[in-house]
């Protein structure tokens, strides 16, 4: 007997825009997909008519192309169970409620908006008053008992009506026993009926399903094995079990993924930061390590490792791997992640992918204006100078933006070495420009050799000697390699800037 094919989805509602959560649940299904050889199926789950918009789909679709992982099957691919977006499958749900009608598994529901109104209002005052119906929420079932051929008749005659489904109830009508499933995660789980929602609806007067009745048709149209999702929908699993059962089908394996906290125990949120995928694209951050963190989020793989390609990932993946707890996202450690993507990147990858964000800070000239063919050169030469000191491709421009405009002249105080004063200040920076021609031309090794020669020459610590000449070259204390610098701006530029530095500190140029 052949092996039955692993097939799992992801099905996103389309009413906001990709977030982590979303892209986790999106990669676990898609890697537990290639661990087993099966398919990764998009499904579009657009029943919510009113916040629903083509511009989150579109987000969608270049979220996951940023991310580099795709789906088998797909609105936009298409395939077997074509089509994948709900709203393209109207007339299948109706055909299916008729036959959970048919099953005697539901009713006819023809109470109007403001009953359903009053008998919340009458069981919530029930509840805070501690009353005998204070266990009771949500529908009192009180059109449950219409015979299902009376129901089809006054709806062909045009009265507004929906279909729900019968919760299975106790032998006196009360609550039912409880409903029992495996999670193949959590294990066991068993929930009393009478904590599930009384007969929700299935099908709504306007003709569209609810989200539960569209799932679980879908699912088993689909033909899906495993359910992967986030644990928020765990309330929601006992009615999808009672839906398959009152079909008559098998359910699929369960497993619902641990939840994403932030750092205060509290489900990640816009309160944490960053969570929509847009944002940490913006922010700088890379696919590669933004995918090697997520998959890490609830799970493990190899004792002692860290840094996980995709497809190893893919090898690698399994669901005995999961954990129970909730994943912590720590922002630290997505940016360590990403600065060690950040350095195995070659300069000329380095470049076009901070590029980017150069061209938008006006690092060129005007912000927006790109650079011409000898600035693209000398960006790319600049890449080594900052590839180890990147966390995000953001910061690139300003580390570089001396190499393309004058730096300000700081003031003098940032010259001076610890313990110095303004003539110890410009004493070390002449000591320098005797020798920035050579340090221009020179190799890492050459440049430190000489300057330590010309400190031991003159009695002055290395780090005394090298302060004025930083900031006089790059208008910081703190910069990129220095021997790099000089290289990349060539003496001419480097002796005028510190002549330039020289001029303010001797009070030559009238701002002393």
């Amino acid at each position: 007997m052949a092996a039955m094919e692993v097939r799992v989805r992801y099905a996103p509602s389309p009413t906001g825009l990709q977030h982590i959560g979303g892209v986790r649940t999106a990669l676990f299904n898609y890697l537990f997909a290639r661990s087993m050889n099966g398919k990764f199926i998009l499904r579009l789950e657009d029943t919510d008519r009113a916040r629903s918009d083509e511009s989150f789909v579109q987000n969608l679709y270049d979220t996951f192309a940023w991310l580099g992982f795709r789906w088998d099957e797909g609105p936009d691919t298409g395939g077997p169970s074509a089509p994948y977006v709900q709203s393209e499958r109207s007339a299948l749900y109706g055909k299916y409620a008729e036959e959970l009608l048919a099953r005697g598994e539901a009713y006819y529901c023809f109470c109007s908006a403001e009953r359903l109104e009053n008998v919340r209002k009458e069981r919530e005052e029930a509840r805070a008053k501690g009353g005998g119906a204070s266990r009771e929420s949500g529908y009192d079932r009180h059109c449950r008992g219409i015979p299902v051929e009376e129901g089809r008749r006054r709806a062909a005659a045009g009265e507004s009506c929906t279909i729900r489904l019968k919760i299975p109830l106790g032998e006196d009508g009360g609550p039912g026993p409880a409903t029992v499933f495996t999670d193949s995660l959590l294990g066991g789980i068993e929930w009393k009926n009478e904590d599930i929602n009384p007969d929700p609806v299935l099908l709504k007067s306007d003709g569209f399903p609810t989200y539960h009745l569209a799932n679980v048709v879908d699912d088993h149209l689909m033909g899906i094995t495993h359910v992967l999702r986030a644990q928020e929908w765990l309330p929601s699993t006992p009615l999808h079990v009672i839906l398959y059962r009152a079909f008559g089908w098998e359910h699929p394996v369960f497993c619902h993924l641990p939840m994403v906290m932030g750092q205060d125990g509290k489900k990640l949120s816009k309160r944490h930061g960053a969570t929509s995928v847009d944002e940490f694209r913006r922010q700088g951050y890379l696919p590669e390590a933004l995918i090697n963190y997520v998959a890490l989020l609830g799970a493990s793989y190899e004792e002692g490792k860290d840094l996980y390609a995709l497809e190893e990932l893919s090898r690698r993946f399994s669901l005995e791997k999961l954990n129970k707890a909730p994943a912590v996202f720590d922002y630290k450690k997505l940016e360590w992640y990403n600065g060690q993507y950040i350095r195995m990147k070659s300069d000329e990858e380095l470049a076009g992918l901070t590029l980017p964000h150069a061209v938008s800070a006006g690092l060129f000239g005007t912000p927006g204006a790109g650079p011409d063919a000898c600035q693209r050169a000398l960006y790319t030469a600049a890449m080594p100078l900052v590839r180890e000191r990147l966390a995000f491709l953001h910061e690139a421009p300003e580390k570089l933006r001396y190499l393309f405009s004058e730096p300000e002249i700081p003031a003098a105080e940032e010259f001076f070495p610890k313990k110095a004063d303004l003539g110890a200040a410009v004493k070390l920076l002449r000591l320098r420009r005797e020798i920035t021609a050579r340090l221009a031309a020179g190799n890492d090794e050459e440049a430190e050799a000489l300057v330590k020669a010309k400190a031991g020459q003159e009695a002055v610590k290395l780090g005394d000697l090298m302060m004025p000449l930083r900031v006089a070259v790059t208008g910081a204390r703190v910069s990129p390699p220095l021997f790099g610098s000089l290289r990349l701006l060539g003496a001419e530029r480097s002796l005028a800037r510190i002549d330039r530095a020289l001029a303010k500190l001797e009070g030559r140029d009238g701002a002393c």
